[in-house]
């Protein structure tokens, strides 16, 4: 048992390595798994267990994030060049992966944040250090944070073209009010977020929840009509730009377990407790 397991990883590995150094010339499923010596539908089986996702998936991966690089590297290529670079047949193609994976076109990825204006601050809440950032559509970026600089430096990394300027609006106080107010007295919470069509759907799902319950990944999964997504659920729950307001907290392990929080599992831990004791509160 213990040798097929290795010889199942060393394949997969395998398979990994030959996807990020052929995928210039994207390789179809077939292609891959006759370089690790698989049936297509075992490998495509195989992968996926291993991976988390599929070798089409993860080869789209790869494409986008060399993608980035090239921008990143030089801003003034046109989109074909970067398709060109990439492996990819043409600007079309670029286009659907970016907005597939990135939730953003090529060109709006390039642009980073230009002629976009974000307001920030710093505030503390029950949970801590917080940072509220905003533009004039609603709430962007909310974190919890132990370092204000580097916190800073994380959204300026997601906006580099944006306009920040470190001042208190009415999106961000509204958003505030979360920690203070019953939910139904809560004022509209207006939210200005980018992401793909599933992270979306992810996303409402977790707005679902009710204060003081909680959720497994695979209920999630179900609920978005994709029951064997528990681990893409869980990747998109890992790219919540906004802690608490979408409450990626409430969600937990099959098992019972809270599992792990982008913000510490002792804050998640303070927060679930926070919420059923006010939901208790509420109750009488």
């Amino acid at each position: 048992m213990e040798a097929q397991i290795t010889i199942n990883y060393n394949r997969i590995a395998q398979a990994i390595e030959y996807i990020k150094t052929h995928f210039k010339e994207q390789p179809d499923l077939d292609e891959v798994a006759a370089a690790v010596h698989l049936s297509p539908s075992h490998f495509q089986r195989l992968f996926t267990d291993w991976a988390g996702t599929s070798p089409k998936k993860f080869l789209q991966y790869i494409s986008v994030e060399h993608a980035k690089k090239i921008i990143s590297e030089d801003n003034q290529l046109t989109l074909f060049d970067i398709a060109h670079e990439t492996g990819l047949s043409g600007t079309s193609r670029l286009h659907d992966l970016f907005v597939s994976i990135e939730g953003m076109t090529p060109a709006e990825y390039k642009n980073g944040g230009k002629d976009l204006v974000i307001n920030y601050e710093f505030y503390d809440c029950p949970f801590g250090r917080l940072i509220v950032a905003s533009t004039s559509k609603g709430v962007c970026y909310m974190a919890f944070t132990e370092n204000e600089r580097e916190e800073f430096q994380v959204i300026r990394n997601k906006f580099p073209n944006a306009d920040f300027r470190q001042q208190t609006d009415h999106n961000q106080q509204n958003a505030l009010l979360i920690f203070q107010h019953d939910l139904e007295e809560l004022p509209v919470i207006k939210l200005h977020l980018k992401g793909t069509d599933f992270q979306l759907k992810v996303w409402e799902s977790l707005l679902k929840i009710p204060m003081g319950k909680l959720a497994t990944y695979g209920m999630l999964a179900e609920q978005i009509g994709n029951p064997g997504a528990s681990r893409a659920v869980g990747t998109a729950i890992g790219s919540n730009p906004v802690a608490f307001l979408i409450p990626c907290h409430r969600v937990i392990q099959s098992t019972g377990i809270f599992g792990g929080y982008m913000w510490g599992n002792t804050r998640k831990t303070a927060i679930i407790g926070w919420e059923a004791a006010k939901e208790n509160t509420a109750d009488f």
